[in-house]
């Protein structure tokens, strides 16, 4: 009789998303609890001034850290574009309509620049990004179940919210390929495949419309199958248990070290510049 050799537990019997986590990169496997306090704590020194030193600095490490979030330069332009023109208009803005103080840079019509207003214009554009880039980091690395789990278990945040935002997250994918469909369908019908810019618009009104419509659609459908499987209903159990690691702490760590540079070079060089 041939032995028969006991069964071995492995991590993925213990642990089914055990193997998913490990192709992750190093941000990835970091508790979203902790990726959001970051991105708290980040926020929270750079809200205070409009210099361009301290979001300067706080940019540069956001970029820095790129590689953990498993991004690149391309990356998260192609996520981020939207930000990064906003961020660049309202700078512009700020620097064209600020106050002018100082030797002046430009005078064209009613648009003058002077230094005083590039720097603060500049310093906008820069705290933008710095504030957007975080939060863009943690979505491209960050699991939405997973985030849901952290909110629940240890946020202790009601369940009702945890799983309405856990649907909306996973909802995201879905509105762009029904956005394409849409636009697809359009075009085939001819509507908005001729009249010039003008006619244009008019097409992606009327396309904005029909995801509207489609969009309150599904939520109703949704919200109907969630209440009839008994979501929010009573106290849940739950698949994989959240926790806190040693890892999770180096990166609140490295948040508030980011943020106590920047805001202390700034502080130390007379570049803050309080927003009153």
């Amino acid at each position: 009789m041939s032995a028969v050799s006991a069964p071995t537990t492995t991590a993925a019997a213990v642990d089914p998303y055990a193997s998913a986590r490990a192709a992750q990169p190093l941000l990835g496997r970091v508790n979203p609890l902790a990726k959001l306090g970051a991105l708290v704590v980040i926020t929270v020194a750079l809200v205070w001034s409009i210099d361009w030193l301290s979001a300067g600095i706080a940019v540069l490490g956001e970029l820095l850290v790129l590689p953990l979030a498993g991004l690149n330069l391309r990356t998260l332009w192609l996520r981020a574009w939207p930000l990064v023109c906003g961020a660049l208009l309202g700078g512009w803005s700020t620097a064209v309509l600020a106050p002018d103080k100082g030797p002046l840079i430009f005078s064209v019509g009613i648009w003058t620049m002077g230094e005083h207003s590039l720097l603060l214009g500049v310093g906008f554009a820069l705290r933008g990004l710095a504030i957007a880039l975080p939060a863009v980091i943690m979505m491209a690395c960050t699991e939405p179940t997973e985030l849901a789990d952290a909110l629940a278990q240890l946020a202790r945040l009601p369940h009702r919210f945890v799983l309405g935002t856990l649907a909306a997250l996973r909802l995201v994918g879905l509105m762009v390929e029904e956005w394409q469909t849409i636009g697809m369908a359009r075009r085939a019908r001819g509507v908005g495949s001729s009249g010039g810019f003008l006619a244009g618009i008019g097409a992606k009104l009327g396309q904005s419309f029909g995801l509207l419509v489609q969009s309150i659609r599904r939520a109703s459908r949704l919200a109907v199958t969630m209440e009839a499987r008994g979501f929010g209903a009573g106290p849940r159990s739950w698949a994989r248990p959240s926790r806190m690691v040693r890892a999770d702490a180096w990166v609140l760590l490295g948040a508030v070290l980011l943020a106590g540079l920047a805001v202390g070079t700034s502080l130390l060089t007379g570049a803050w510049h309080v927003v009153y």
